[in-house]
């Protein structure tokens, strides 16, 4: 036993100094591997924290914008009203497509509000679909969608509709996915397409039990539609 201690005390001792010996030769390699590492590390906290500061400063300003929308927002029609408008989309455009986050997102929104109030559902399409791609992980993208899809609908871009409305499904947490389900049932009907808007009217039915408003719409187009598909 007392040899076996003997032996490991040795070997430890061995490894000890080979380890002190390795870093005794290299050590102003070691020291510049260190201090990079110290570098690299310092770097992305600063560049953490100027992200932050930049992000910050543009929900500021993308708020301002949107005080300044809001202040518009019953007059937005009227001619007097025009220039500033106009000089409001221009500067809306300019910030978001300047920023790749949340705050581009709000402005690109704030573009799809005015240009709802205008009516002019081609650019408000694309204004909210250019939110929602904007910032696709937060809460903003599926309402972006949701609004893009009413706008196509507006245009009578049935397919263009039925596929954003199908996107922002994609969102667990978008409170309004059964109002975009049963839109899609709404709109295949429309193209007399019966077995998908039943299809659709059913996926409300499966998925959304607690809307009791809008199970029972659903059931019902499914009763109308299958009393006309037995017509036919």
């Amino acid at each position: 036993m007392a040899t076996t201690i003997i032996e490991k005390a040795e070997k430890d001792k061995k490894i000890n100094d080979t380890l002190v010996d390795f870093i005794q030769n290299n050590r102003k390699i070691l020291f510049t591997v260190m201090l990079g590492v110290i570098v690299i590390f310092a770097v992305l906290i600063a560049a953490v924290a100027i992200q932050d500061t930049l992000q910050t400063k543009a929900i500021g300003k993308v708020e301002g914008l949107r005080e300044r929308y809001e202040a518009l927002r019953v007059e937005i029609n009227e001619a007097s009203k025009e220039e500033e408008v106009r000089a409001l989309e221009d500067e809306l455009k300019t910030f978001a497509s300047g920023i790749f986050s949340y705050a581009g997102a709000r402005a690109y929104s704030l573009l799809g509000n005015i240009y709802g109030d205008k009516k002019s559902w081609a650019e408000a399409q694309e204004a909210w679909t250019n939110a929602a791609r904007k910032a696709p992980k937060t809460y903003l993208a599926p309402v972006a969608l949701y609004n893009a899809a009413v706008a196509a609908e507006e245009q009578g871009s049935i397919e263009a509709a039925i596929a954003l409305y199908t996107e922002c499904m994609d969102f667990s947490d978008f409170p309004a996915a059964h109002r975009a389900q049963f839109a899609i049932g709404r709109l295949e009907e429309s193209l007399n397409n019966y077995d998908a808007a039943i299809a659709a009217y059913q996926g409300v039915i499966n998925n959304w039990q607690n809307e009791w408003d809008w199970v029972y719409l659903a059931q019902s187009r499914i009763i109308a539609l299958n009393i006309l598909q037995s017509k036919e």
